[in-house]
């Protein structure tokens, strides 16, 4: 069997498991009264389920799962082995963390200190960026600091995607594009265990939009959210950081996206002399809103957005006809940027 037919049974698995249980989750979630209701910092205008992380996680460890009993993941070095395994059960653990929230809405430093303990045990794992490369070829060691720099990267990224999680569809599709992209650089670079991992995860997040793009029939909450976050940039660190010094810069790249939103909140906040865990209206979702687009071209412009990043990944991965798809994907982005300038300036 080519091991390329692994991860489209990983992607199609997850996907399909994804579609099935979402409406049952749903009426689930509807019978319990596990609603997200509207509020003033909610875009949405009626009460919504936000359990549809459930099914993302079934969908996802559902299709690992079979992969595996198939023997998708052939006989893995000890060392690579662990790591998966760290991928994989510290995805289990952040989506039981956002899962909670979701159920017993926790606090903030409640959630921050289970993010930390279950990203350092990834890292004992194996999930642990040892390395950054510097624009003149060298590398630097990092050592004792590679705990704190690779707990940043990973708890950093489970709420940068759980932030821009506001709109319909908006975290699914930008996880699902992100995926897809991770999923093509790690198979460029025969790391086939993590393009597996990143095949289930972009299967169940574009599953997943047939129910959350706008209008959406349902949220997939912190639970969702994190599971996501954490998985792609775990996979990340595993598939892309460790395979060579000067692909340390790929998810930075394949993940732009969430990571400039969170840090210009970040910063806005600060600015205002606002904790940075104030919720507020400063994502770029938010202006988007307000300078006139609609719910549905705001995502379609974020979605383009994170595909022209990931196109550039790809040709700075060296991936064959790399440059063709970034200056496919920078006409596109072009056209939409012009769309929004124009949209705007009729508001």
């Amino acid at each position: 069997m080519r091991v390329q037919i692994y991860h489209l049974i990983a992607f199609l698995v997850a996907a399909v498991v994804v579609l099935w249980t979402t409406p049952d989750v749903r009426n689930m979630g509807i019978k319990s009264g596990r609603l997200d209701r509207p509020n003033d910092r909610k875009v949405h205008q009626r009460p919504m389920v936000r359990l549809g992380g459930v099914s993302i996680f079934a969908g996802a460890i559902a299709s690992l799962l079979i992969v595996w009993l198939l023997g998708g993941f052939g006989n893995l070095p000890t060392d690579k082995e662990w790591q998966i395994w760290g991928v994989v059960l510290g995805g289990v653990g952040f989506f039981i963390i956002g899962l909670a929230d979701d159920l017993l809405n926790l606090s903030p430093i409640t959630r921050l200190l289970m993010q930390m303990v279950v990203a350092a045990g990834a890292w004992k794992a194996g999930v642990s960026i040892d390395f950054l490369s510097i624009p003149t070829g060298g590398v630097i060691q990092l050592g004792w600091l590679s705990l704190p720099i690779t707990l940043l990267w990973l708890v950093g990224m489970v709420n940068a995607i759980n932030w821009i999680d506001g709109l319909d569809g908006l975290a699914a599709g930008v996880s699902g594009i992100a995926a897809l992209v991770i999923l093509v650089v790690a198979l460029f670079m025969q790391q086939t265990a993590a393009a597996i991992i990143a095949a289930a995860i972009a299967g169940a997040a574009l599953g997943f939009l047939r129910y959350n793009f706008n209008p959406a029939q349902i949220f997939m909450g912190d639970g969702g959210a994190y599971f996501m976050g954490f998985t792609l940039a775990a996979v990340s660190v595993v598939g892309l950081v460790k395979t060579a010094a000067t692909a340390v810069l790929l998810p930075f790249l394949i993940l732009a996206v969430p990571i400039v939103d969170m840090s210009a909140v970040i910063l806005t906040r600060l600015r205002r002399g606002q904790s940075p865990f104030t919720a507020d209206k400063s994502h770029l979702h938010h202006r988007l809103l307000r300078a006139g687009l609609s719910h549905r071209l705001t995502v379609l412009f974020i979605y383009s957005l994170t595909l022209w990043v990931g196109t550039l990944a790809l040709a700075l991965a060296g991936i064959p006809s790399g440059i063709i798809y970034t200056c496919a994907t920078t006409s596109l982005l072009i056209y939409a940027t012009w769309k929004v300038w124009r949209i705007s300036r009729q508001t």
